[in-house]
């Protein structure tokens, strides 16, 4: 594809984009609410190849309920997930209207901070630094968005977008409130900086981190893990706080719920530290998920890579 056509294609896409959104801030919440409802149902008829993924996620993810041996275990996943095709293109719908609707004033009627609110204002105020751990979980954006209402200054690891002028439109909504978006790729000593500084580190801890990851158990299976938070967090002394923003209502109706708060310290002196860090976490992320599976992205391949084969020869000698 030629640099000018890939141009006016990104262009057509970001303008597109904008005309959705501009048609679902024109409409009433619960026409817009609605109508996501209605494409995420639409979506899951029609995008075969993610109905697929999710189906075999959720398959190998509750075997004793879901899987094909199990009666009715076929019909519960197509349920699961559908609903989560549903929640996710429902999310969209609210992130629109979000800006308009969750202020300070008024944040209270949208968000709750959940049964631990003295845990995380205590951490965040510590002078520590702390890493937020969440994954494509809930509406994952609700929290730096949140925490920039609230006055706290944090940062958050993100994917660049291909296409620039997208990119450019959801950091604009992202930095809206106070957070600062770092490049997952290349923004490395900024990243750092940041822990040095004590300041607030947001990332998703479940994404495929390829054959040279961190491999530890995920909902039955071995998962490539990204070795970098735990590393930073060990170097840093910065406890990871294991959470999520949590659908609890209509439209617009969050929970912060925080699972675990994991320190460093607990981890330093333990043989294989890295390995034991990154385990508790995602451990912690499961036991969130599994009490609210529809709001999981299983659509994405978290177990795309397979632990490296031992050398039997070897292990022989």
């Amino acid at each position: 594809m030629s640099e000018r056509r890939a141009t006016w294609l990104d262009f057509g896409v970001y303008a597109l984009v904008r005309a959705v959104v501009g048609i679902i801030q024109a409409m009433p919440l619960k026409t817009g609410m609605a109508m996501g409802e209605a494409l995420g149902r639409l979506a899951y008829r029609v995008d075969k190849r993610h109905r697929t993924v999710a189906t075999e996620n959720l398959a190998f993810a509750f075997p004793e309920t879901m899987a094909d041996s199990v009666p009715g275990g076929k019909q519960r996943r197509e349920r699961l997930a559908r609903s989560t095709f549903i929640h996710f293109a429902r999310m969209i719908v609210e992130l629109v209207w979000l800006p308009r609707l969750c202020r300070l004033t008024v944040y209270r009627q949208h968000v709750e901070l959940g049964d631990r609110p003295g845990d995380l204002v205590n951490l965040l105020l510590s002078g520590r630094p702390v890493i937020l751990a969440t994954g494509h979980f809930g509406n994952w954006e609700m929290a730096g968005y949140l925490l920039g209402l609230l006055g706290f200054q944090s940062f958050a690891i993100a994917r660049v977008l291909d296409n620039p002028r997208l990119e450019a439109f959801l950091k604009k909504f992202r930095q809206r409130t106070g957070q600062t978006i770092l490049a997952k790729k290349g923004d490395f000593d900024r990243i750092t900086e940041v822990l040095a500084g004590r300041g607030i580190l947001a990332t998703l801890a479940d994404q495929d981190a390829g054959p040279r990851g961190q491999f530890v158990p995920f909902f039955n299976r071995p998962a490539s893990t990204h070795k970098a938070l735990a590393l930073m967090a060990l170097e840093y002394d910065a406890p990871v706080i294991v959470c999520g923003a949590v659908r609890v209502g209509s439209p617009l109706r969050y929970k912060l719920e925080i699972e675990e708060i994991l320190e460093p310290a607990s981890f330093k002196e333990q043989a294989g530290a890295v390995a034991r860090l990154t385990e508790a976490y995602t451990a912690a992320l499961e036991r969130l998920i599994r009490r609210y599976p529809e709001q999981y992205f299983w659509l994405h391949r978290r177990w795309k890579h397979e632990p490296p084969k031992r050398n039997k020869a070897k292990v022989a000698q």
